[in-house]
């Protein structure tokens, strides 16, 4: 795989990762683009001991535009956007509205005594997984897979190495049910600058586990399903794909290597090789439940980069809202307010009608 770094025209960051070693992307971008938004506000919730990010530059970001206005497919001719290139194999820049940030404004120290205020610190970027604007990433071969999956190793570790940066999360948004703004196939990396809420619950239970029976208790859990096998979609040598006992999910699956790793950049060449045709695989039984394009949220499960290390177990959680052909699951009260889900499909009955799709 070949890396190559150039400048967009506002100073953002943007790195080819070509599979030819031959590729030339020395393309400049031709566009008189504004200087990049300074970073958000991030606002303390002291009644839920979470951070919440004010992004107010993004109401103003790209919505949903015709595919020959795209900012992510390749530029040509006098049609420029994000990639200056003609075209290109995955391409991963920083997001031009990002809700994290670098370019950091001096900020008041609280809005009450009870609600701090500190500068959303961090990173978002985007990544494009193919210059094709009408494929997706079910379409994609399993050597491109292979290359998304090293772009975001490389990704993670470049971003981890940055000041105030705490973890790190890969993921995709696919589907206007899920609320994409943008159509063509690619997903985003934040840097947060706290270990995320979803993070932290999980890294408690893992602690309690661990100090009761010294596992580690992903492993332990993964360990079950596969003795269990009823939940079990798909698997090989090196990867399993369940549903979770306890999917919150109308179909919600678990990607998860058999031994355990903090991170991307921590798999080896044979579990980056054996994910992409297992994952490829899921999502196909996905888009063949229904026989439409399913809607759903691809999110990289990865350790914090600098606690609980030992804790983590590397996993993607794949899952979608859509609970039929003509019907969607929809966060209302129980869910939205109380944090309860209520699931209309049972785990076993969703593992059963993916492996049958």
């Amino acid at each position: 795989m070949k890396r190559t770094r150039i400048e967009l025209a506002d100073g953002r960051e943007l790195i080819y990762f070509d599979e030819r070693d031959d590729a030339v992307r020395d393309q400049p971008d031709r566009r008189d683009l504004p200087p990049p938004p300074q970073a958000s506000q991030l606002r303390y919730d002291p009644l839920t001991d979470e951070w919440v990010a004010v992004a107010v530059h993004r109401q103003t970001r790209t919505f949903l535009p015709p595919a020959d206005q795209c900012p992510l497919c390749p530029s040509r001719g006098d049609r420029l956007s994000e990639i200056p290139a003609p075209d290109y194999d995955v391409a991963v820049f920083e997001n031009r509205f990002p809700s994290l940030s670098q370019r950091v404004a001096a900020e008041p120290a609280e809005i009450t005594p009870f609600t701090p205020v500190r500068p959303g610190h961090g990173r978002c970027e985007v990544v494009c997984f193919t210059d094709d604007h009408h494929t997706s990433f079910a379409s994609l071969p399993p050597r491109r897979v292979r290359t998304v999956l090293d772009a975001l190793a490389d990704r993670t570790t470049a971003l981890g190495e940055l000041p105030g940066v705490a973890q790190v999360f890969p993921f995709e948004n696919r589907g206007v049910e899920i609320g994409v703004t943008l159509h063509h196939p690619h997903g985003q990396i934040y840097a947060y600058p706290f270990v995320t809420p979803r993070t932290r619950a999980m890294l408690a239970a893992a602690r309690r586990h661990a100090e009761r029976t010294g596992g580690n208790l992903y492993a332990d859990v993964l360990a079950a399903e596969r003795a269990a096998g009823d939940r079990v979609v798909a698997r090989n040598a090196y990867w399993t794909a369940y549903v979770p006992a306890a999917a919150r999910w109308p179909f919600e699956v678990h990607l998860a290597p058999h031994r355990p790793v903090p991170d991307i950049p921590a798999l080896d060449d044979a579990e980056r090789d054996t994910f992409g045709p297992l994952y490829l695989d899921v999502l196909r039984r996905f888009d063949g439940l229904f026989d439409v394009p399913m809607p759903y949220i691809a999110a990289w499960h990865q350790a914090p980069l600098h606690v609980d290390r030992e804790l983590g177990h590397l996993h993607l959680q794949l899952f979608s809202i859509r609970r039929a052909g003509d019907k969607l699951k929809y966060l209302a009260g129980s869910e939205s307010a109380m944090g309860v889900f209520i699931n209309d499909i049972a785990p076993e009955r969703a593992a059963e009608l993916l492996r049958a799709a």
